[in-house]
């Protein structure tokens, strides 16, 4: 062993030295000393110097990572042939990393024709793989997991490069033969290009000066594909040379070429960027930049998907020039109605008449808000990602700045209202402090520099012709406080938009004052806007943002107190179970009607983005504590006939699913929790209530979530007291104050007030006796003649009543000045079950119920999303009308909302 290591080591240590001294005869001496020692040797020894005669091949960077594909698509061909998912799975992934080298070592856009051609072989291997049932059912737990997890990571990975898998498809073997093509024309243009640049070096001495040489000199640096290099090629000459004529022949090429099968969209691009640093007139330039902006729309041609990023902050960089330029030469009028002549263009800077340019800022800048939008919508809200495409809204929020404010400037006063409901919509939903955050944000990146990469596109290829200094802020301007913001805006878009613009406005700022606990203001523009009246005959995302104010209202009133008028805007939205479809933060399934793809994809690209979501768990705590707050003592009241006021239907319905279970375990969710709450309250046992609601984790939500609680919990106290009383008043003669106060930790006066107003609404016969300062009550029955007469009586006032209603809605309302009745007797939805339907073919119904009925769907069909919408408008508004106290009025709806109630019960 140790003869044969040494020997070893003498060999490699002498064919080394030898090899560096570059001596012949050693060479031939060692190995012939060592043959008779070990054959074995001998035959390294010899492989050795075989290939130190051999020439030494010196592989490049891009050789090396071509290799390295190449390999990885050969493992995957060997996996396809066993059927193995697993090992394709880990090729699969291995290649895209393997993908961004090579992109870096090749420094171009373009994809390998290698990786397109491992895509289209792995596509179809796939689709015959899913297409063989019968194979797919016999594969293991870990393959067939592996094929699912491939099938999703494919159809994903696509999506980028589909253009390119549809032309290789096409044209499947003169797609591979370009590529070594390709490589010999790069090496040639690269050789081209660093014999043409000297002479362009020596043109810029002669005429800018030896400054620009090295910015010259750093542009070697970065490789520029063959088209810009065409480019270059025509235009390296002498600007005196190039005329206007030249440029716009060059524009009206590509031009032509857009949409074109075979054009590429990022060329185009490119081309037309480059045409506007060599513009001979500010308005050819912005022709240009008008047509850059559209052709960067074009990049993403499809609706589920979004602009990339990188394009999208440049389109904005883009606006903001057209904004300089118009803001430079304000003879040049941008408008969309007029055809311009084919030589407008050609008029210079120093012409006196006015320039008509053809462009629709207004409609570029909805656009960039729609992509924004869908690529919130498309990005994972829990990564990173999404919070950094969040931090660009400043940017946006700053061009929409500058444009508003130049349509004002020029007087398109109609326009600037749809850009300033776009900065609305923006803003509408951030409490004050996502408002500071936003705001400090903006201030920070201030320093980042927005406008550096239009100065990079700058320095690349030949100077600008056309100087336009930034004449616009890059930086938005927000005053402190979002609601000074909002009143500005929306004060403008009231005086000038148009009834669309003008509703949406309304909406947001119900909205925004409801998120700062202004219900009185919220509520009063809700009712004087009427929007609950018309907002049916509104577009579908107009009504999901009705919904959301509602939604957002309701919470208002909950956080300030107002419990009968929270539930009365949450309750038709719970009404349906479909909370989720009407706010857009999600889908249902329903056992009845089944959702066409055309009907999902709409409904998905009406999603709202998670930070815009509102929280369903805490609105849903929200309306069964105040269904709780209401029903409970309604059900106490009426024992012997429960069914008769309902006020909530989707809270009974739960509290009889939960009484009929057989066994009642701990609480999980929030309605197990409520519902726990409910059967301790209607034992009087306000403490354990109070404790099972408090334990929900919704409530952490809140702001002043320690007020919002001792308000729950005054109002659960109250609540048990009218429950006890109403439950126990048949057992008790007189019932002494000071015993009332202490079962229920209230204040003498709070419980006086609260005794007191039972007896005013004829909720509780009985009366004070002042001096022992007890309760008296008193057994007083009807007998069956005078309930009679009572139901006759409160029947034909609602029907006196709904007839003046159907007057009124004829003559065009506001005609008659009707007083609102209050009613102690049976709700309208039993009612109308009990067959009184005498106002169904009434004009009252047909005409102001009919068409909010039919929503945009069919007749007979279950509501679709946009007839659930409009149902929530009518009763969820007009129960903001009620007043305080326990007054019929209060605990119930008024005439308008009862003729709505009865029409669904009728109709159910």
């Amino acid at each position: 062993m140790a003869s044969r290591f040494w020997g070893q080591g003498d060999s490699e240590s002498d064919e080394e030295s030898d090899y560096g001294d570059e001596i012949e005869d050693g060479e031939a001496d060692e190995p012939t000393a060592q043959t008779a020692e070990n054959k074995y040797l001998r035959g390294t020894a010899s492989d050795s110097d075989e290939s130190d005669d051999q020439k030494r091949v010196v592989r490049s960077a891009k050789d090396k990572r071509f290799e390295e594909m190449s390999a990885t698509v050969d493992q995957m061909k060997n996996a396809m042939k066993i059927n193995d998912w697993v090992s394709l799975q880990e090729s699969f992934d291995k290649m895209n990393k393997q993908l961004e080298k090579v992109m870096r070592v090749m420094e171009s856009e373009k994809v390998p024709t290698l990786y397109i051609k491992a895509l289209v072989m792995l596509e179809d291997f796939l689709n015959q793989a899913l297409a063989n049932k019968e194979a797919k059912k016999k594969m293991s737990s870990s393959n067939a997991k592996a094929l699912n997890a491939m099938k999703q990571k494919l159809k994903k990975n696509n999506k980028q490069y589909e253009e390119q898998i549809n032309i290789y498809r096409e044209h499947p073997e003169s797609e591979e033969e370009p590529e070594a093509d390709e490589e010999s024309e790069e090496e040639e243009e690269s050789d081209l290009e660093f014999e043409e640049d000297p002479s362009k070096i020596v043109i810029s001495d002669e005429e800018e000066g030896v400054n620009d040489q090295s910015e010259k000199d750093g542009g070697w640096e970065k490789m520029m594909s063959k088209k810009d290099k065409l480019m270059d090629k025509q235009f390296a000459k002498d600007p005196s040379e190039i005329t206007w004529d030249i440029v716009n022949k060059k524009f009206k090429e590509i031009v032509a070429a857009r949409g074109r099968r075979g054009t590429g969209r990022f060329e185009q691009v490119e081309q037309l960027t480059f045409l506007t640093k060599v513009a001979k007139t500010p308005a050819q330039k912005l022709e240009i930049l008008f047509s850059v902006v559209s052709a960067q729309f074009d990049v993403n041609p499809g609706l589920s998907g979004h602009m990339p990023i990188h394009v999208w902050k440049n389109c904005v960089q883009n606006m903001l020039v057209i904004l300089d330029i118009l803001v430079h030469y304000p003879n040049i009028v941008v408008d969309d109605t007029v055809e311009p002549d084919e030589n407008e263009t050609q008029k210079g800077a120093d012409h006196n008449g006015p320039i008509q340019i053809w462009g629709n800022l207004v409609a570029f800048l909805e656009r960039m808000d729609i992509e924004f939008f869908k690529s919130l919508q498309c990005i994972d809200p829990h990564a990173r990602e999404y919070i950094e495409r969040l931090q660009d809204e400043p940017m946006f929020l700053v061009l929409a700045q500058n444009v508003q404010e130049y349509l004002e400037r020029v007087g398109d006063l109609k326009a600037a209202a749809k850009v300033a409901l776009r900065r609305v919509e923006l803003i509408y939903y951030k409490p004050q402090e996502v408002y500071d955050a936003m705001r400090k944000l903006a201030e920070q990146t201030e320093d980042g520099g927005n406008g550096e990469d239009p100065k990079v596109e700058e320095s690349r290829g030949s100077s600008a012709f056309v100087n336009t200094p930034e004449l616009v802020p890059r930086k938005p301007t927000f005053p402190e406080n979002s609601r000074t913001m909002m009143d500005a805006l929306v004060s403008l878009i009231y005086k000038s938009g148009d009834e669309r613009t003008k509703a949406r406005a309304m909406l947001c700022d119900i909205y925004h004052h409801a998120l700062l606990d202004e219900f009185a203001t919220s509520r009063d523009l809700l009712l004087m806007s009427h929007l609950q009246d018309n907002i049916q005959h509104m577009d579908i995302s107009s009504q999901i943002l009705f919904n959301r104010a509602m939604a957002q209202l309701g919470l208002c009133a909950f956080r300030v107190g107002l419990i009968t008028e929270a539930h009365g805007c949450l309750s038709e939205l719970y009404s349906g179970g479909r909370v989720k479809e009407l706010l857009a933060q999600g889908f249902s399934q329903s056992r009845y009607y089944e959702k066409t793809p055309e009907q999902e994809r709409l409904e998905r690209r009406r999603q709202m983005p998670y930070h815009m979501h509102i929280n369903l768990e805490l609105l849903e705590s929200v309306h069964l504590s105040c269904a709780m707050l209401l029903e409970v003592p309604s059900m106490a009241a009426n024992v012997l006939d429960d069914k008769r006021k309902v006020i909530s239907k989707t809270f009974r319905r739960l509290l009889d699913v939960s009484e009929r279970q057989t066994f009642t375990g701990p609480p999980e969710n929030v309605r197990d929790h409520v519902m726990a709450a409910t059967r301790a309250l209607r034992k009087g046992d306000f403490q354990k209530a109070f404790d099972v609601i408090e334990s929900l984790d919704a409530w952490k939500l809140l702001r002043n979530r320690d007020g919002v609680l001792g308000m729950l919990k005054a109002k659960i106290k109250e609540e048990a007291l009218r429950t006890y009383l109403f439950s126990y008043t048949s057992s008790y003669d007189s019932l002494g104050l000071d015993q009332l106060t202490k079962m229920f930790d209230l204040s003498a006066a709070e419980t006086k007030v609260i005794v007191s107003k039972m007896m005013i609404n004829d909720e509780l016969q009985a009366s004070w006796d002042q001096p022992t300062q007890c309760i008296v009550f008193h057994d007083l029955e009807h007998t069956r003649l005078q309930a009679l007469a009572f139901q006759l009586t409160e029947k034909l006032s609602i029907l006196a009543e709904s007839n003046e209603r159907a007057i009124e809605a004829k003559i065009g309302g506001g005609g008659l000045d009707l007083p609102q009745r209050r009613r102690d007797g049976q709700d309208f939805a039993n009612l109308a079950a009990s067959g009184v339907k005498w106002h169904e073919n009434s004009s009252f119904t047909h005409g102001r119920q009919g068409s909010g009925r039919s929503g945009y769907g069919g007749g007979g069909r279950p509501q679709v999303l946009g007839q659930a919408f409009g149902t929530s408008s009518s009763k969820g508004a007009s129960n903001l009308r009620a007043g305080g106290g326990y007054s019929g009025g209060s605990r119930y709806q008024d005439a308008p909302t009862r003729m709505v109630t009865l029409n669904k019960g009728a109709r159910a």
